[in-house]
């Protein structure tokens, strides 16, 4: 039943539902161009929810029957999605004017997916894991194929939506596995009835369910759709998928198997560590040879999902400490990188190859300098903010006796460092390519606090160490 006190509980969420039917409406109804209208209030609804959920409801709060759950951790994880998604529109707006593609729908989109990504972070029921999981990912197959006058984007929304087709296939499979053996869809009751030695059902469900969660966060074998993904949608499109959607889609990850299966942890921890360590040095070894570096992001974030597994393999809570900044510090540094391939535009179009860097310390050296501090810090080199991110998981991972699993972390840091430096290399030390046109504001924004965070994260890691223990602690 509806009352006041679940009202209040999801008012980031019915804020969100209601302004973004207001904005479809405004858009079908106003006569002339409402891209840039839509665009700044889709930036302000976002803003808006943030303050809700920053400032809403305190301690651990229930509703609908404890389906939908809001507490330390589901408020860190939403406010970094909401973050994440008002940086990726941050990108967008010039962007899509210079190249016509600039629709009122796009904004719209992308916070419909922001709001299944919320409902997802508060899942606490496997039918709310999937309405919140199936609302992100239909919005997001749509805004991969924006760009409908270009056959790439076209290309990686179909190629998205039927992978994803398949992947809600395996977790809805999985759910109904767990549901027939548990008797239920709710998250503690769940763990409730599996005490002791789990049964073979409840293994397979487990499996499928893992594997519906795996292809989200594009964890190495369910990867498959990232390379074409990152590379078809535009440029904003694609720093957007790398950075709200693998937050929410970790958070629930975490949240699955703490809340659910806290029970058979070590079950769950082999499928785990499988993930980790072979997302991390596909991650590391598919991308030495690309060319492109929207595709080189597109493995960079393949490897990157597989050091936050770590923290998750670890199955405790330090771990899940390790998962949450982690998280929090990729998706600034991947944000920063899209926001200098943005940039990388000359008078004819967009260009997306790494040789398009050639020379750009001399031509300028500002852009240069921000995009080698984003690859330094990718690679995890101290003190930049990376360093502190891989140190974390790593740390959990030790701790939890896991020293087979550092290491290998150790060894894949230390292959991605090659292709990180590469362009690095580029920029410094080739021969200048043509210079590209200026930036515009929106993404001189995103990089300049991105490199500024990246930069100083070490002077005064503290609050953001302490955010995240609390909210890691609520869910033990």
């Amino acid at each position: 039943m509806f009352d006041t006190a679940d009202a209040t509980t999801l008012l980031p969420e019915i804020v969100m539902a209601v302004g973004a039917m207001a904005l479809l409406m405004l858009g079908v109804f106003r006569r002339t161009d409402s891209a840039d209208l839509i665009n700044g209030l889709s930036l302000i609804l976002l803003a808006v929810a943030a303050g809700f959920v920053m400032f809403g409801t305190d301690g651990r709060v229930e509703a609908f029957g404890g389906a939908f759950i809001v507490d330390a951790f589901a408020r860190l994880m939403k406010v970094l999605t909401l973050l994440g998604s008002i940086a990726a529109l941050a990108l967008s707006g010039g962007f899509m004017k210079v190249h016509g593609t600039g629709r009122f729908e796009y904004p719209i989109l992308v916070v419909l997916a922001t709001l299944g990504m919320l409902m997802m972070i508060s899942a606490n029921d496997l039918i709310a894991l999937y309405l919140g999981m199936e609302l992100q990912s239909l919005a997001l197959y749509v805004v991969a194929a924006i760009d409908r006058d270009s056959t790439r984007s076209t290309e990686a929304g179909l190629k998205y939506f039927v992978l994803g087709a398949l992947s809600s296939g395996l977790l809805l499979y999985g759910a109904s596995l767990v549901y027939g053996v548990t008797g239920s869809t709710g998250f503690p009751q769940i763990a409730a009835s599996v005490e002791g030695e789990a049964s073979i059902g409840l293994l397979f469900g487990l499996v499928f369910v893992v594997a519906g969660l795996a292809f989200k966060v594009a964890a190495v074998p369910f990867h498959m759709w990232t390379p074409d993904v990152y590379e078809g949608a535009p440029t904003p499109v694609t720093a957007f998928f790398s950075a709200a959607p693998k937050v929410a889609a970790m958070a629930l990850f975490v949240r699955v198997m703490f809340d659910a299966f806290p029970n058979i942890t070590v079950e769950w921890q082999q499928i785990i560590v499988f993930l980790s360590i072979a997302s991390m040095f596909l991650g590391a070894f598919a991308a030495i040879g690309q060319t492109n570096i929207k595709r080189l992001m597109a493995y960079s974030s393949i490897g990157h999902m597989g050091y936050a597994l770590v923290g998750l393999a670890a199955g405790t809570e330090e771990g899940v400490r390790g998962v949450i900044l982690y998280l929090a510090i990729y998706m600034v540094m991947s944000l920063g990188t899209f926001a200098v391939i943005v940039a990388m535009r000359r008078r004819d179009g967009m260009v997306e190859d790494i040789a398009d860097l050639a020379g750009l310390a001399r031509n300028n050296p500002m852009m240069a300098f921000v995009m080698a501090l984003f690859m330094f810090a990718l690679t995890g080199v101290p003190p930049l903010a990376g360093f502190f991110a891989k140190f974390y998981v790593f740390l959990a991972a030790i701790q939890a006796e896991l020293y087979l699993l550092a290491v290998l972390g150790v060894i894949a840091s230390v292959i991605s460092a090659y292709y990180y430096l590469h362009i690095v290399k580029v920029m410094y030390f080739d021969e200048p390519a043509e210079q590209f046109e200026p930036m515009t504001g929106g993404v001189k924004v995103v990089a300049g606090v991105s490199a500024v965070f990246v930069l100083l994260l070490f002077a005064y890691p503290g609050p953001l160490v302490a955010v995240a223990g609390t909210a890691a602690q609520s869910l033990f």
